[in-house]
């Protein structure tokens, strides 16, 4: 998350040289691929911490600090 970042809510994954764009909201690749085993990961990770993303989301929307997400592993 980039606190320049424009709406809709979403959040950037990295994985070795993949980078996607996952919407907050609904879970959707915006942009970008990653390994399925990965995409996996990704997408379940987005829809446990949902709540905790929309909150950072808007903390970095008022440029303030942003809370540590746990890892799904």
């Amino acid at each position: 998350m980039y606190y320049s970042d424009h709406d809709p809510p979403h959040v950037h994954a990295r994985y070795g040289e993949h980078e996607v764009r996952i919407e907050i909201e609904t879970g959707r690749f915006t942009s970008g691929r990653l390994p399925r085993r990965v995409r996996q990961v990704v997408i379940e990770w987005v829809k446990l911490r949902r709540i905790e993303l929309v909150t950072d989301w808007e903390l970095a929307r008022e440029r303030r600090p942003l809370k540590r997400i746990e890892p799904l592993l």
